[in-house]
């Protein structure tokens, strides 16, 4: 907090100054585009917001921001080589898959085409890893995995726009030379060159790339801004939901994938994560995409190797040796970044856990096999719920995590229609991964960017399309 406090110090408490640099803050994100769709009228575009976002960039240390860039590449091969894991992700998820109806559900998919065999040969993962820093006991800093999203990871496209706007607000405040530090990120670019490189290897010219997207589409600019990069590389987009492919998708004797009499090479989630977006029907479709020749980003597998459970079994001893063998450097830089995580599966050491959580719920969060944000538990709430489970098989569907604690400053979270005040904040760091596999064959595995966002420390848990974290620019130092 000091270092923030410092370096802001003459600013954060000028009100008139802080007032006339949001109204001008506002009008740059609009100017940018950092935009979302209203609450009220979330499908149309007719009226639109700014996106919620801090008026100044938040300081991050450069070499955890360094750390986080330098082992997202491992990450990348170690949750691909996980999607290729049969055994691994069968022995994982057994406990999980019995109590856990939506995991149990992507896991029969999975297993239905494996059983059938993949007619899928080239293999995008777009992921991100987040992370925050944590003040141990000693205060020193350290970067710590909260965890790794292998489907539907936004706000790649917002955050691409974000820093123009944050330097441009440092430069009104007369702070050129900090402007000048911020440093350039387009992780929108990154992602669609990689669903272009997927594409490209698909081989049909003709086909198109589909965005799934959920029937409501507030941060429909964070998806356009990935898919008019598309576009510039004359690659076509349709856009449909899962309703949509059940009634006009087909595959054909080759199990390519037809929608509406066109071929698709490419499936981008930007749905599919959470159990609302399933129905009977939902669920249908997925498995037509999932036995199809078509690129899915994140085919089903990848999609597993995200759950809570995997993670927590990533950092079991030896795990990650046996998922990465021969690679002694990368299982470092990886096991660098956990923090401790613990099984609540039945028998002893799981009745251990429970007792320990129940005991002192303020070191742990309580976490469910669910992305999105939001669906946490900390405190009284994990208390009273492993209380409640702690003598059922309902406790295998979460794990447990060590509490991270990082170490507030202040910031003003620039929201529509609301009012204007400093807050205590904490951030989160997120860098965004691309790697595509042909075959057996790595041909591209990089990172492409980052995403900070940043929250008042009295949300526990949440990210800014849950509507309490807002964007954020690290400034790195």
């Amino acid at each position: 907090m000091t270092a923030h406090l410092a370096l802001w110090e003459d600013i954060l408490h000028n009100e008139q100054l802080i007032r006339e640099a949001a109204a001008i803050a506002v009008d740059a994100a609009l100017l940018e585009g950092v935009l979302m769709r209203t609450k009220e009228d979330s499908n149309s575009s007719d009226v639109v917001n700014y996106a919620p976002f801090t008026l100044l960039p938040s300081i991050v240390p450069s070499t955890l921001f360094e750390q986080a860039y330098a082992v997202q590449q491992d990450f990348n091969l170690l949750v691909d080589n996980i999607s290729q894991n049969a055994e691994f992700l069968e022995h994982t998820l057994a406990s999980t898959v019995k109590v856990d109806d939506f995991t149990a559900q992507l896991f029969k998919i999975y297993k239905q085409v494996m059983k059938e065999g993949l007619a899928q040969s080239v293999f995008l993962g777009i992921n991100r890893s987040d992370y925050m820093v944590d003040h141990g006991a000693d205060g020193t800093p350290a970067l710590k995995q909260i965890e790794i999203n292998t489907i539907a990871a936004s706000f790649g496209g917002l955050t691409s726009r974000t820093t123009a706007v944050h330097r441009h607000v440092l430069n009104v405040l007369g702070k050129s030379k900090d402007a000048s530090k911020l440093l350039d990120n387009n992780p929108s670019k990154g992602i669609a060159l990689g669903i272009a490189k997927a594409w490209e290897l698909y081989g049909s010219d003709r086909a198109v790339v589909m965005f799934l997207v959920e029937d409501t589409q507030r941060n429909i600019f964070d998806q356009r801004c990935i898919e008019n990069e598309l576009w510039t590389r004359n690659i076509r987009v349709i856009r449909r939901q899962f309703k949509d492919v059940f009634e006009k998708a087909s595959l054909d004797n080759d199990r390519r994938l037809y929608m509406e009499g066109q071929e698709v090479a490419v499936v981008y989630y930007r749905e599919g994560y959470v159990p609302k977006n399933y129905n009977k029907q939902n669920w249908a479709a997925r498995l037509l995409m999932e036995r199809s020749k078509a690129v899915k980003c994140p085919d089903i597998a990848t999609q597993l190797a995200g759950t809570k459970k995997v993670q927590q079994e990533l950092s079991q001893p030896g795990t990650l040796e046996r998922l990465l063998p021969n690679q002694a450097e990368a299982v470092t830089r990886i096991r660098a970044t956990f923090t401790g995580l613990y099984s609540l599966d039945m028998g002893k050491e799981g009745d251990k856990m429970v007792a320990v959580a129940i005991a002192d719920p303020e070191r742990f969060v309580l976490k469910p096999q669910r992305e999105g944000g939001g669906n946490n538990l900390y405190g009284e709430e994990l208390k009273q719920l492993l209380e409640k489970i702690k003598d059922s098989p309902e406790r295998t569907s979460y794990i447990l995590m060590d509490k991270i604690t990082p170490q507030p400053s202040m910031n003003y979270l620039l929201r529509a229609h609301s009012p204007l005040k400093i807050s205590d904040c904490i951030s989160e760091l997120g860098i965004f991964g691309v790697y595509i596999r042909q075959g057996k064959d790595m041909v591209v595995n990089k990172h492409v960017g980052h995403l900070l966002r940043t929250k008042a420390v009295e949300h526990a848990d949440g990210g800014v399309a849950a509507g309490v974290a807002v964007l954020d620019t690290p400034y790195v130092i």
